[in-house]
């Protein structure tokens, strides 16, 4: 690994951690909205940033009311999946941050709703439909973030 995405990993999985930390009222629980999903989309340009999301979800669960083996294992791993998945449907897009976030904000409400149904006995399809409702909004203002980023940088 170059150190430029060494450092972009770094930065990413800071900047996920310290927004679950700072937004945690809303950023935990049945009904959640993770303002740090804004970040994601990024992940259309760089695959190396599903690493630094999984990290950051991993420090910023650890902040989680419920943190455990499904917080601190169970969703790193499947926010890795849903970055790289991300990344891989986004790639013939040439990038497109809407394609990785659509795609990521669909594959996290299933996990999260899986998660809290084996913790609480939560219904999976009313947990869901909330969730991806709230992750397509995050995702999708963050990819108009790192689009009018890029019209004047280019950060990766």
């Amino acid at each position: 690994m170059r150190s430029r995405d060494l450092a972009l990993v770094a930065t990413f999985a800071a900047l996920y951690a310290v927004l679950v930390y700072l937004f945690s009222p809303i950023s935990f629980y049945a009904l959640q909205f993770r303002v740090a999903g804004i970040l994601r989309p990024a992940i259309a340009r760089k695959s190396v940033l599903a690493v630094g999301y999984a990290l950051g979800v991993i420090v910023g669960n650890i902040f989680s009311p419920f943190s455990g083996p499904y917080e601190l294992l169970f969703m790193p791993f499947m926010s890795f999946v849903a970055g790289m998945a991300g990344y891989i449907v986004a790639k013939p897009f040439k990038g497109n941050y809407f394609v990785s976030g659509l795609v990521i904000a669909v594959i996290i409400p299933v996990s999260i709703s899986w998660m809290l149904n084996q913790l609480f006995n939560l219904p999976i399809l009313a947990t869901f439909l909330y969730l991806l409702v709230s992750e397509q909004i995050v995702c999708f203002l963050g990819s108009l973030m790192f689009k009018l980023i890029e019209t004047r940088f280019k950060w990766w």
